[in-house]
């Protein structure tokens, strides 16, 4: 099969949306499928192909990194046409999700869809708290528009998001729960060289005695980073030589740099900024244990990289997590302040407990391969298809399928 990957954002682009296109695409390359990327190019205002991926000029929007291309670009459809798709997965709902749906009309391309977002906990960053009924209503609506009418089949990360469009936006069509895999092999402690850990305490300030509590992702409001700092101080209480370090980037690392020295926590909480993707499996292995207070995730993809590192996870008891931790098993979830603050202290003073978790969370995060991924998400593909009205397309498919299964060389078009 030929498959379009369509998003916003790309390797060495980092956030869960690019991590998951790019789980998939070798998921899918695993199956022995030929998989093509359409993204933004953010290192210059042009057209670059290579390997598969299309970059078509971008320019930046002011919000979050993101970069906006334009919807129509003649020069990709020309490309596209070349590729011969037999199907589109769109992973954004802007600028190249628009083009994406653009073109699977146009060249009557069968259309899936992964809703990644839960936009209406983002709305404060344009509308700074007015008009927030309403925008939220727009939300909504654009929402069911370009993730409900445009589109053949519809996949959500996690049952929390699937509640969104059954429960709340009341809508008929099917919604398929395909958690976002990740290559966990990237974290496996025996794969991260020891001398760089080393390396990296001392640059970081850390003694051997201390223990590392980590936080990795976006510095923003809607991840709660300002409890963890809060109630810092309960858990130094408890565990004198704790340490907090916090990777990542984003609009509130000065409010929470600030928030950190009124608490007196200036010495014990350290904000290491952006890591290159290729450095962030260094900063689970160094640490004791991984918290996240956040309750806008789809799906919490550092999560599973934590639990990949054989790190126990400590986090808010949310739907978004339930799906991927066991309460005592192979995670822990608080519900308060006092909770939080005791869950920590529990992977600190009980080994057992804490080897326990360590051992299991690592064979959770497994379950959660590229392979595995991609496997679900196949069988949507094949779901559309067979549906397709356009019959030649799926005689063709199917005889493509019966040739490739019978032994046949690869076929091409």
């Amino acid at each position: 099969m030929r498959i379009g990957l369509f998003t916003d954002t790309y390797p060495p682009f980092i956030n869960g949306v690019s991590t998951s296109v790019l789980m998939l695409k070798q998921g899918l390359e695993k199956l022995g499928h030929e998989v093509y990327v359409v993204t933004v190019n953010d290192e210059s205002f042009s057209y670059k192909e290579e390997d598969g991926v299309l970059k078509i000029p971008s320019f930046p929007i002011g919000l979050m990194n993101f970069r906006q291309s334009g919807i129509y670009p003649l020069k990709a459809l020309k490309i596209i046409k070349k590729w011969k798709l037999d199907i589109i997965h769109s992973h954004t709902e802007f600028s190249i999700g628009t083009f994406a749906r653009l073109i699977s009309k146009q060249l009557n391309i069968p259309l899936v869809h992964t809703y990644h977002t839960m936009y209406e906990e983002y709305i404060y960053y344009i509308t700074k708290g007015y008009f927030d009924s309403a925008s939220k209503k727009l939300v909504e609506y654009l929402t069911l528009f370009l993730c409900d009418k445009t589109i053949d089949e519809l996949i959500v990360p996690t049952e929390k998001a699937k509640e969104l469009f059954k429960d709340k936006y009341k809508v008929k069509r099917d919604v398929y729960v395909i958690p976002s895999g990740i290559d966990t092999t990237r974290f496996y402690k025996e794969n991260i060289d020891k001398n760089e850990i080393i390396n990296l305490k001392k640059d970081l300030g850390l003694k051997k005695t201390d223990f590392i509590v980590l936080y990795v992702g976006r510095i923003a409001k809607e991840k709660s980073i300002d409890f963890l700092i809060n109630n810092f101080n309960s858990v130094l209480k408890q565990i004198p030589k704790a340490k907090m370090i916090i990777v990542g980037d984003g609009p509130d690392i000065k409010d929470l740099i600030d928030l950190a020295k009124k608490e007196g926590l200036a010495n014990k909480i350290i904000f290491a900024g952006k890591a290159p993707w290729t450095d962030v499996p260094k900063y689970y292995s160094l640490c004791d244990v991984f918290v996240t207070a956040s309750k806008t995730e789809t799906q919490g993809l550092t999560v599973m990289e934590a639990m990949g590192a054989s790190k126990p996870v400590v986090a808010i008891r949310d739907e978004s997590f339930e799906l991927m931790i066991t309460d005592k098993k192979d995670g822990l979830f608080f519900d308060d302040e006092k909770s939080y603050v005791d869950m920590i202290y529990e992977v600190y003073k009980n080994k057992k407990l804490r080897d326990e978790i360590s051992f299991n969370a690592r064979l959770t995060a497994d379950k959660y391969s590229p392979y595995n991924y991609a496997k679900n998400v196949l069988k949507v593909y094949e779901k559309v298809i067979s549906k397709d009205t356009n019959v030649v397309k799926k005689v063709v498919h199917n005889v493509k399928n019966i040739f490739t299964k019978s032994g046949g060389k690869k076929w091409k078009n």
